[in-house]
């Protein structure tokens, strides 16, 4: 009898590796299309924004040139037009602002984070979030009838006693038994903390999702090895959140740079530059746009879209550096703990 042999395993085809399909449902296909194409169109809304304040911009610059950043006074029917000391005021409100924003977010955040009981955290997450819902003409007027008679007695006592500092002096004799009120409403000291009002819900919703990524195996480490809470948020919480408190300070300082309908209520407009924070008078870049709007004439028109420019490029600047820094603080990137 003869046997009969198999072929050779040499001879069977080669068995090549199979392609492996995501197989995403519909649902995610729309979804992914769907957030693609809203952060396109947003991307190109900016830019359209931008491009059209830049093109807007080019008679004023042909007909000004570089004085319209430099120049103080804001004199259209003398031809004198100019955005060095509205620049300046716009500084100095976010600056003041920001004073107030940071330390009550970053202590609201880490509270919210650290120390609040779990069934009231996310009753305090949704307050925070409602503030930013809050209309800013809410805020002004707040600032008007209810925070300006308060301030103006902080800025008497502050030329006072720190009137030899140049930022607290006022051109007014503060311990006279009659004082000069006026000489301290509408200052950027008394718009400060209400656009600060809205700045804090920004900086405060950045820094807790932060804090809240935070490793969960260094925080126990860290109270195992004998550590308070403050001593845990010290050592573990802040340094690992060192990006989002800087990402969340600056977004929240770019929303204070562009502030309108608060600033507007409350400040007397003057252009003059003018370090004396406490002192009457002050004008930002927003509310000289919306207070001049109405009545402006071609060119002013064109001026105020000029302004506009330059607040539109230092708020791209300042959110394009907080965003970078955010997304570090996400990925953990130049991070130690």
């Amino acid at each position: 009898m003869t046997a009969t042999l198999d072929p050779p395993e040499a001879a069977a085809p080669p068995k090549l590796p199979r392609r492996l399909s995501p197989g995403h449902e519909l649902s995610d296909r729309i979804f992914h299309g769907s957030a693609t194409g809203i952060g396109l169109f947003v991307l190109v809304l900016t830019g359209a924004i931008g491009l059209f304040l830049g093109y807007q911009s080019i008679p004023t610059f042909r007909q000004y040139g570089w004085s319209f950043l430099t120049q103080t006074a804001w004199q259209p029917e003398l031809n004198k037009i100019g955005i060095a000391a509205v620049l300046v005021g716009t500084v100095e409100v976010a600056l003041i602002a920001m004073v107030v924003t940071f330390p009550l977010a970053l202590m609201f955040a880490l509270f919210i984070s650290d120390y609040a009981p779990k069934p009231i955290k996310s009753w305090l997450v949704s307050a925070i979030d409602l503030m930013a819902a809050v209309p800013s003409i809410i805020y002004g007027l707040w600032g008007f009838a209810l925070l300006e008679p308060h301030a103006i007695q902080l800025a008497r006592w502050l030329s006072q006693y720190l009137g030899w500092i140049p930022i607290f002096k006022v051109n007014t004799d503060a311990n006279a038994a009659v004082w000069q009120q006026s000489a301290y409403t509408g200052s950027a000291f008394v718009a400060g903390p209400a656009v600060s009002m809205m700045a804090i819900p920004l900086a405060c919703a950045v820094m807790r999702a932060v804090f809240d990524q935070a490793p969960v195996g260094e925080r126990e480490a860290a109270m195992a090895l004998g550590g308070t809470r403050f001593g845990v948020a010290r050592t573990v919480v802040l340094p690992f959140g060192r990006g989002g408190i800087i990402g969340g300070t600056m977004l929240a300082l770019g929303r204070a740079l562009g502030e309108t309908a608060a600033v507007l209520l409350i400040i007397s407009p003057q252009y003059v530059i003018k370090p004396r924070i406490l002192e009457s008078g002050v004008q930002t870049v927003s509310a000289l746009i919306a207070g001049n709007f109405g009545n402006a004439t071609k060119a002013q028109l064109s001026a105020l879209l000029t302004a506009g420019f330059v607040l539109f490029v230092i708020t791209l600047v300042v959110n394009t550096f907080a965003a970078r820094f955010v997304r570090r603080s996400r990925s953990g990137e130049a991070v130690e703990i």
